[in-house]
């Protein structure tokens, strides 16, 4: 009886360091499906208990739905119309009007999603030109990029 306790005692110190292992690399499954298991008990329990009068306190809000395209998007069609503001001195009237008016409309959204102050809709001419500056300078101290990294504003071109 004592020398199969020792045997036993053995193979266990054996498989000790297997053991172990085994429980490290899988210890991430085991963590992550108990919590999407934790979460899901705690999101019907709240709304058992949000349609029991006294408890709509605890009822969990809806996350808010965002409002238009997402800022990545407002920022590369920002940087492309930048920089087709630059190349059309060849171009004609009209196709300078689409695209300033198509960069506008995007410092627009792009002021909207980051809760900057405009007035780029109310203004015309030389006061349109001045507040669409200010506007581009409130968009890169937020910390956006209006030109691709590394170009000459004078040329839109590295």
């Amino acid at each position: 009886m004592h020398a199969l306790l020792v045997v036993v005692a053995l193979v266990l110190l054996a498989l000790l360091p297997c053991l172990i292992a085994l429980a490290i690399t899988s210890a991430d499954e085991y963590i992550g499906t108990a919590s999407r298991a934790a979460r899901r008990c705690l999101r019907t329990a709240r709304g058992w208990l949000a349609a029991r009068p006294g408890f709509g306190w605890l009822a969990v809000p809806e996350p808010p739905t965002p409002v238009g395209p997402p800022i990545e998007q407002i920022a590369a069609d920002l940087r492309r119309l930048h920089r087709q503001r630059l190349e059309i001195a060849t171009r004609s009237t009209v196709w300078f009007t689409a695209v300033q008016r198509a960069y506008d409309e995007r410092l627009c959204l792009a002021c909207r999603s980051l809760g900057i102050e405009q007035h780029l809709d109310s203004l015309e001419g030389v006061d349109r030109e001045i507040e669409r500056v200010r506007v581009e300078g409130e968009l890169l101290a937020a910390g956006m990029v209006l030109s691709p990294l590394g170009a000459d504003p004078r040329q839109g071109r590295p």
